[in-house]
């Protein structure tokens, strides 16, 4: 695999910041005459209020798309020559459209632009439109501008927010390139629209909107006697038994205790809860509906405190599923409140049951285990899952398309849960790099497949498109003693258990080892630290490891602590450089390694394979390669590549040596195992064949390339083995494919033993969930000979903040020169017995005509029956030597 992966986009973050009610109060007047001022801002004369592109689309509320806007001064505006431009959500301005604006925007009033009608014409129409355009605006995010000209703008994506003639822009759904403020505001769908809470405007896109049911206004239309009056209902009420609010869109006014606070962190609010419900489930009067929702307010947050008895008044929004009120007032109430005490519950399984418990104060029973560390230096999210081990990869435990495997993403479903740190923080982002992380910052790692014991309340919310458990507080390590609700065991193993055997052979992805670092080579782009120093390479050039020599040689000490505690007489390697792909001896970077190796073993402890004469014309960048210690093992004979330009021209060709154990006699092939090893195309991209695409199976892109490879390399072993005359094989490696998937059941089929899945563990974790994609599968005569195998856990299970990779992203330095995260995959180990098939010469013992003993490294044969000679005494007469 390749360093770093790309950290993955999450669902949209939090909004930032809250409007506060007395907001319009504070925006000064404007004449009719409007002065140039910096755009977006909060003293806009004129705001974008509500957007909805989903007209006359399937499930619409409206036959055509709009574009509202508001007056929040007390004079009237004129409209004439400004426009209202429209670009998708990653297009250009200049390739949008636009529709020109003629009138007058009433003073406190709304002006209702309508774009085009969709197919559905039955659809309720629009309030009569005061300007109508034929824009077919999207329907889910993109971008709106409204500005003080009619020409098209000109500038770029991001440039516009700022540009002088912008007196208001709009970005909504998480893929939009521009927006005002820290984010855009959310998505919408057919039904939807994002509008502004309560006209609210902090120049602030992810903070002011909102989505929820259309609401198109026109100048003309009459806004009656003005909102209903808040209804005082239940927090049960709000929630309902349902997956949204019955009350969305309302404005109502609720009770609660303080459960939790967020002042800062970006989630701006807090969380509310019924007076004296809790605790036992069986007590609960209000079965299927929760008792607790979030209050959307960073001013409420700041000024209230958790046990604080409050009435809330606000209106009811449904943000990306989490149900909410979106404050515009509270007040602490005098008399006291019946105590709130955590729910006390095993994990809910389904999302009706999580639903119930919705904003509510959880004290979690049963296990729970890590299953997902990778973005918790990104996000501070740390995944779980509920029972005694982490998710698992459906095609790990059944064949693609069958009933195991849906019960196991099935059982995924189920199980899984966001552990959160109470907030939307960015840790990769510019701003917050020198902030320390919370979760891996001090205490234990936080590693897949570790326990976890919950320590204190949480409280069960829905974000980014996940059920989570948050602290009651915004989670940093310095107030981590009081408010982490939860700790993990330490898991880590200093070495891999005993396997036993004459030979120990190991396999292992070394994540990209390159010693011709990125800063030897031209045209090299980087991913980059806190302070824009390069630290590995990202694109531009052949290199894939290290940015220079600094890093490669942070990357170069824990492999090689990795692969000496690994304690394997031959190591197969992938992922390692090709020199010859730089103009130098293709083993240049192998030689590099067994240097490293014996600087820091002894010299002469280890030795590499050196390349066949022959190779293919045509290589990838990175190989397989072999690496063993003198001391334990000997290659037989010279190493031989597959040169199968078909089967291998997207993946790294196969790599085979004949090996024994240190002091075996190279005449005897009962000690001699084939050690073949490989990396199989990866799944991301789809090769040349039919069948290569993904089909959502599980198996991901290029399987019937992968197939092809496992087809070609199982009669790659046969050739080879007969030629070596031994039947015990070892095929070793990254196959890129999970063990009950297409390309590793052709290799079963051929008769090879799977072992990794006999020690009950996994080599790879994606997406938070575990499997195997690295494999040893051992011929019948290997596996006969095999005294044990272990997989050693010290790479999938870590988070990615330890890898040498991103070395400097946070000021929390992760990086140590141990063997933990030394690569993205584990290696495994297996131990064999190979015992010599001739026995050792001894004068004690009879020989028959044709017996054959070994004597003095020389295997001989008897001619004729006979008593062996003394030891030491050359062969001759009845005995000859086996050529």
């Amino acid at each position: 695999m390749t360093p770093p992966r790309p950290v993955p986009r999450r669902a949209p973050r939090r909004r930032g910041l809250c409007a506060a009610a007395t907001a319009l109060a504070l925006v000064p007047a404007w004449a009719v005459s409007v002065p140039a001022h910096a755009a977006p801002s909060p003293d806009a004369p004129v705001v974008v209020d509500e957007v909805y592109g989903g007209g006359g689309n399937s499930g619409a509320a409206f036959a055509q798309d709009f574009v509202e806007l508001f007056n929040p001064t007390d004079e009237p505006v004129s409209l004439d020559g400004w426009s209202v431009q429209y670009a998708s959500a990653t297009g250009t301005w200049a390739n949008g459209a636009q529709t020109d604006l003629a009138g007058e925007i009433p003073a406190g009033g709304s002006f209702l632009v309508g774009q085009a009608v969709g197919a559905n014409t039955s659809l309720p129409a629009l309030p009569e439109p005061d300007v109508t355009g034929t824009v077919a605006m999207s329907g889910s995010g993109a971008k709106v501008a409204l500005v003080r000209s009619t020409e098209r703008l000109a500038c770029s994506a991001a440039a516009c927010a700022e540009a002088e003639d912008v007196v208001d822009l709009v970005g909504w759904g998480s893929s939009a390139s521009s927006f005002a403020g820290s984010g855009p505001a959310p998505g919408t769908g057919n039904a939807t629209s994002v509008a502004r809470v309560d006209h609210a405007n902090t120049a602030d896109n992810a903070a002011d909107f909102a989505v929820g049911a259309p609401t198109p206004t026109a100048s003309g239309t009459d806004p009656g006697p003005g909102p209903d009056p808040a209804e005082p209902v239940t927090i049960a009420e709000i929630q309902g038994t349902g997956d949204t609010s019955p009350l969305a869109g309302r404005s109502v006014t609720t009770t609660g205790v303080v459960t939790a606070a967020y002042p800062t962190g970006g989630f701006d609010g807090l969380s509310v809860q019924t007076a004296g419900t809790g605790g036992d489930p069986a007590d609960d009067a209000t079965p299927g509906a929760s008792d607790g929702v979030f209050v959307h307010s960073r001013a409420a947050a700041a000024e209230l405190a958790v046990g604080d008895h409050v009435e809330v008044t606000g209106k009811v929004t449904e943000f990306h599923g989490l149900t909410e009120v979106s404050a515009s007032s509270w007040t602490v109430l005098d008399e006291p409140a019946a105590q709130v005490k955590p729910t006390v519950t095993g994990w809910p399984a389904t999302d009706a049951e999580r639903e119930a418990l919705e904003g509510m104060l959880l004290a979690p029973q049963g296990d729970f285990t890590v299953t997902d560390s990778y973005a918790t230096h990104q996000y501070g999210t740390v995944g779980l899952a509920a029972g005694d081990g982490p998710l698992v990869q459906p095609t790990t435990v059944g064949r693609p398309g069958s009933a195991e495997a849906a019960a196991q993403a099935a059982d995924n479903a189920a199980r899984a849960v966001l552990l959160d740190d109470g907030a939307s923080t960015n840790y990769l982002a510019a701003a917050n790099q020198d902030r320390p992380l919370p979760w891996l910052t001090g205490g234990e790692p936080v590693r897949v497949g570790a326990p976890v014991t919950f320590t204190g309340p949480v409280v069960l919310d829905y974000r980014f498109d996940a059920w989570g458990l948050q602290p009651t507080a915004p989670l940093t390590p310095d107030v981590a003693a009081t408010v982490q609700p939860a700790t993990f065991e330490n898991t880590r193993e200093d070495a891999p258990r005993d396997v036993g055997g004459t030979l120990q052979v190991g396999t292992f992805n070394v994540l990209n080892y390159f010693t011709t670092t990125g800063d030897q080579l031209d045209g090299c782009t980087y991913y980059t630290d806190r302070h824009e120093d390069p630290v590995t390479v990202r694109g531009g050039c052949l290199a894939r490891g290290a940015a220079d020599a600094e890093n490669l040689e942070r990357q170069e000490a824990k492999l090689v602590a990795a692969i000496s505690a690994l304690g394997a007489d031959v190591v197969a390697l992938e992922e390692i450089e090709n020199s010859a792909a730089f103009g130098k001896d293709r083993d240049q970077a192998l030689s590099d390694l067994v240097d490293a190796l014996d600087a820091h073993d002894g010299a002469g402890t280890w030795a590499y394979v050196a390349s066949p004469a022959d190779v293919p014309a045509d290589e990838d960048v990175i190989r397989n390669a072999f690496v063993y210690r003198t001391a334990g093992a000997e290659p037989v004979g010279a190493s031989r590549i597959l040169d199968d330009p078909v089967a291998f021209g997207n993946a790294r060709q196969p790599l085979a040596q004949v090996f024994q154990p240190a002091g075996g006699v190279d005449a005897d092939t009962g000690d001699d195992v084939v050690v073949i090893t490989n990396h199989f195309k990866s799944k991301g991209s789809a090769g040349p064949w039919p069948g290569d695409e993904d089909t959502g199976d599980g198996q991901g892109a290029s399987n019937e390339s992968r197939v092809r490879q496992a087809t070609a390399l199982a009669g790659f072993a046969d050739d080879v083995a007969a030629d070596a005359g031994t039947d015990a094989v070892l095929l070793v490696g990254d196959l890129n494919a999970y063990e009950q998937e297409d390309p590793v059941v052709v290799l079963t089929d051929a008769g090879y033993t799977d072992l990794g899945p006999t020690t009950g563990e996994h080599t790879y974790s994606y997406q938070g969930q575990v499997g195997s994609l690295d494999h040893v599968l051992a011929s019948p005569a290997a596996a006969a000979e095999v005294t044990g195998t272990d997989i050693w856990a010290i790479n999938a299970a870590e988070p990615v903040a330890n890898e040498y990779s991103r070395y400097g992203y946070n000021v929390t330095n992760l990086y140590d020169t141990s063997p933990f995260r030394s690569s993205d995959h584990d290696p495994l180990l297996v131990g064999l017995d190979l015992a010599p098939s001739a026995p050792a010469w001894d004068e004690r013992t009879r020989y028959g005509r044709g017996d054959r003993v070994v004597h003095d490294g020389v295997l001989v044969e008897a001619t004729r029956p006979n008593r062996a000679k003394e030891p030491g005494a050359k062969p001759h007469g009845p005995w000859r030597v086996v050529a």
